[in-house]
């Protein structure tokens, strides 16, 4: 069984002879305890090409101190020592619970001991007035051994602040300004593993100029793909940059992403599902948006894997959002309007549904074809399907693609609002609402070159999408309704308030398609297209 807590700490470079100096002067500080020497004996594990520790993520086995037992650290922000600390208890293999928090990252690779870090920790307690524990202030004195890739060893002391649970991270403020005036400074190694793994590193022999050449001019002559990610590449490095080289950028932030939010997930973390299905959806958008800059012969068959992905997520996601708008729309009911079991019903649909679909995204997740689709893209991303307009400005590619988008939109949405009210406009609103989606993202990805005309089209879009999507939330949720009504009546239950509430569902997507043109109007101003050179 696996807890997890916020671990907020800050690490100091020390002299291996020094203290740290009187934190009792520390506002807030009414005491500091002696804790003694704590022995600490951890094994680090990583895949031999060390990809955990490439995205700063810290898997070990730790025995001695006071939480003696398996510890995987997932990064929140690097740059305020602000990490996600989950503990399993003392096992000799990795536990299972810990393992499939990273699959993400190690994939089909092995999980292998690659440093071992021997400390002798001086530690103390920073309390206030009350007693209570404000943070842990200790000293380590570190050696470092090497277990895969080498046998290099290291020796470093460093000092280490570590905020309460649920303490004020300002406090760590006040601490290290205490810590300055002894000449005491913040460390520049992110982590004890960093440092081990950067001290033991077997050093790369000198290569001779001659040999250097050969080595560079050994590889094939590029094709015409490998000509264009070249031309890119030359492009980025002189700093021009190209409308490649923002697409690419947008992609790999999407499939980092997608690969971060992966134990959040798997820990069924709030708007975690929400998050990497959005992902998945801008990354495919982006394929569809930019044909004319990357080969769709090469993305299509990816985008139609993260269409599957997405959809499969779908399950889980779509489940949550409709039993928090049918739970909503209960809680607004007056009492006398709530004929029969109402909220149990609902309880026991909404969970016997999320119980489901919470299984099938974790399987999925642990799917041979996830897998696949992951090394998919880093393959993809590593030697992009690039075609000759990637190697064009920004200013030029990238608005000709947003506004094809926003006509592929404006065909849909126009489309729509020529049939009647019915199931034939509901599916036309449908396939619009998705247009919007793509639009925005496509303005979104484009704002990082495009600055301001973007942001305000991506806006606008969005507003658009918002319409669209609450007029599908209450097809969808009129659909949930009708369902529980025949199911109450079936169980000689009370139909009444499952009819109320299909009404209003009713109500609320005939608002909908009321408010929508002139939403679209205010979307659509020519102003805004012109300022996209549309």
């Amino acid at each position: 069984m696996a807890d997890t807590k916020r671990e907020i700490e800050r690490k100091y470079d020390v002299t291996t002879d020094a203290t740290l100096p009187d934190l009792s002067g520390v506002a807030g500080v009414a005491q500091v305890v002696d804790r003694g020497v704590a022995e600490l004996d951890a094994v680090y594990w990583d895949t031999p090409d060390q990809r955990l520790a490439a995205a700063a993520i810290t898997l070990r086995r730790r025995t001695g101190g006071a939480d003696a037992g398996w510890h995987l650290k997932l990064p929140v922000s690097l740059a305020d020592g602000v990490r996600e600390e989950i503990h399993a208890p003392l096992s000799d293999a990795v536990p299972r619970s810990l393992s499939g928090l990273v699959r993400s990252r190690v994939r089909g690779a092995e999980l292998v001991p690659v440093i071992r870090l021997l400390s002798a920790r001086n530690l103390c307690h920073l309390v206030d007035a009350d007693g209570a524990l404000l943070a842990e202030a200790s000293v380590d004195q570190v050696r470092a051994e090497r277990l895969s890739g080498g046998t290099g060893t290291a020796a470093w002391a460093e000092a280490e602040v570590e905020l309460a649970d649920g303490g004020d991270p300002a406090f760590l403020d006040k601490v290290e300004k205490k810590l300055k005036k002894a000449g005491v400074r913040r460390s520049d190694a992110p982590s004890k593993l960093a440092r081990a793994l950067a001290e033991t590193a077997p050093r790369e022999p000198a290569v001779e100029p001659a040999a250097a050449e050969t080595a560079a001019g050994s590889g094939r002559k590029p094709g015409k793909s490998g000509a264009v990610a070249e031309a890119v590449h030359t492009a980025v490095g002189e700093g021009t940059g190209t409308a490649g080289d923002h697409v690419l950028a947008y992609l790999r932030a999407q499939r980092d992403a997608l690969v971060s939010l992966d134990p959040a997930v798997r820990r069924d973390l709030p708007d975690s599902v929400h998050q990497m299905r959005v992902a998945t959806r801008r990354m495919r958008s982006a394929f569809a948006s930019y044909r004319t800059i990357l080969d769709r012969t090469v993305t299509d068959p990816v985008g139609d894997e993260l269409k599957w992905l997405a959809g499969e997520l779908g399950v889980d996601r779509d489940q949550e959002v409709l039993a928090e708008r049918l739970t909503t729309r209960i809680a607004g009911l007056p009492r006398t309007l709530l004929l029969g079991p109402v909220r149990g019903r609902l309880r026991i649909w909404s969970v016997a549904r999320r119980a489901g679909s919470r299984r099938r995204t974790v399987a999925v997740l642990d799917s041979r074809r996830y897998f696949a689709l992951l090394d998919t893209l880093d393959a993809l991303l590593a030697a992009p399907p690039l075609r000759p307009a990637a190697a064009k400005p920004p200013g030029k590619a990238l608005p000709q693609a947003v506004l094809k988008d926003y006509r592929r939109l404006a065909t849909r949405v126009e489309h729509a609002l020529s049939l009647p009210p019915g199931p034939a406009r509901d599916v036309a609103l449908h396939q619009a609402r998705k247009a919007a989606k793509r639009a925005r993202y496509a303005g979104e990805s484009a704002v990082p070159a495009l600055g301001g005309p973007a942001k305000r089209f991506a806006k606008r879009m969005k507003s658009v999408q918002g319409v669209l999507g609450d007029h599908q939330d209450s097809v969808v949720a009129r659909e949930a309704l009708r369902a529980l009504a025949v199911q109450a009546y079936l169980a000689g239950e009370s139909a009444f308030t499952w009819g109320l509430l299909y009404g209003q569902e009713e109500a609320a997507g005939a608002d909908r398609e009321r408010e929508l043109p002139q939403v679209w109007e205010e979307a659509s101003r020519p102003k805004l297209r012109a300022a996209l050179g549309g």
